[in-house]
């Protein structure tokens, strides 16, 4: 946690994304600007980086050619052969204590395996995984994980990352005693694959968790609960299929206000309540998605994130550190007997 006088530094994979540091290098300049007390080091290609880099305060270069491409089909070992890429050289400064978070708009399993690989995943956590925080109808927000780190997950995995986003939710999102839900087809406890049911009877058991049951997916915006957990391949397709029916939506009314002279009319006079309807829906207000179950904080941007997103990506990590969030988290997790760390 840093001191009152202390710098908060952030490593930022400059090179990561579908456009590059043509957004992470303006993104970086509102942060500094909004943030006092951050500082960010920028790996990447200095000869891109600098035209965009018209003001350079409390940012640096680490300069590198070498960045991952959005379509590496092969992470594992892409991160392993190409230790001087931008999002590894990122990567390694947090492992190496010089940074204390990461940011990156790289692709999904290449920053998963990054942090799994080269900050270490904590040894309390089964595995790693992606947690969003995703709009609600209270406007609270939840959070939702896994959501494509991993495409299968066993019980134990599911309920390891319950604890990690119990705490989240309590330091991040403020809520006194967190209730956790369970992504299913229906909400009856015998509901779901054998998977399912087991996950089902191992988080109602766990007294460390407050557990609320199954929810079905069309409740997610509604439902009382303020985690939902499932495995990465279902969670992936449920963020993926609101955050596509949010965008629809919207494109639909535009559609329908441009349609007639008594639309265009109305919507002077209600462009104001649009503007915040759509703010939140828009999961650029949040910035990204985190990495759980790793020592350091490190957010994962979209891909076709655009500056404000990463500006905001950046300040969700530099919250995380501000809050100690990863030690809070850690002095929560159940300790683990020999045998089990051993599984």
């Amino acid at each position: 946690m840093k001191g009152s006088d202390s710098m908060i530094k952030i490593a930022i994979d400059a090179m990561g994304g579908d456009y590059l540091c043509q957004t992470t290098v303006p993104a970086c300049m509102e942060a500094v600007k909004e943030y006092k007390d951050l500082e960010l080091v920028l790996y990447g290609d200095e000869k891109q980086i600098k035209p965009l880099l018209t003001n350079s305060e409390r940012i640096t270069i680490v300069h590198t050619e070498k960045y991952v491409d959005m379509g590496e089909h092969n992470p594992v070992s892409y991160i392993r052969r190409n230790k001087d890429a931008s999002l590894c050289m990122a990567m390694q400064s947090a492992h190496d204590g010089v940074a204390q978070a990461v940011v990156s708009a790289g692709p999904t399993q290449c920053v998963v395996c990054g942090a799994h690989l080269i900050i270490r995943k904590l040894h309390q956590i089964g595995r790693v995984g992606l947690c969003p925080i995703v709009p609600s109808y209270d406007k609270r927000g939840r959070l939702m994980l896994d959501v494509g780190a991993n495409v299968e997950l066993r019980p134990e995995h599911i309920r390891d990352l319950a604890y990690f986003a119990t705490t989240i939710s309590r330091e991040i999102l403020h809520v006194p005693n967190p209730r956790v839900g369970l992504l299913n087809i229906g909400t009856e406890p015998g509901k779901g694959r054998e998977v399912d049911q087991e996950t089902y009877k191992m988080l109602d058991e766990d007294p460390l968790i407050n557990f609320y049951g199954n929810v079905e997916t069309k409740d997610i915006l509604t439902s009382p609960c303020d985690i939902f957990v499932t495995d990465g391949f279902t969670g992936n397709m449920v963020m993926k299929t609101v955050e596509g029916t949010a965008k629809t939506m919207g494109d639909m009314l535009k559609q329908e206000i441009k349609s007639s002279l008594g639309g265009i009319i109305g919507y002077l006079f209600m462009h104001k309540a649009l503007k915040r309807f759509k703010k939140r829906l828009d999961s650029s207000e949040v910035g990204g998605a985190m990495i759980v179950g790793v020592p350091v904080p490190v957010v994962k941007a979209h891909g076709s994130s655009n500056a404000y997103a990463f500006k905001n990506a950046i300040g969700q990590a530099r919250m995380m550190v501000e809050t100690d969030l990863i030690n809070k988290v850690i002095a929560k997790l159940p300790k683990k007997d020999e045998e089990n760390e051993a599984l």
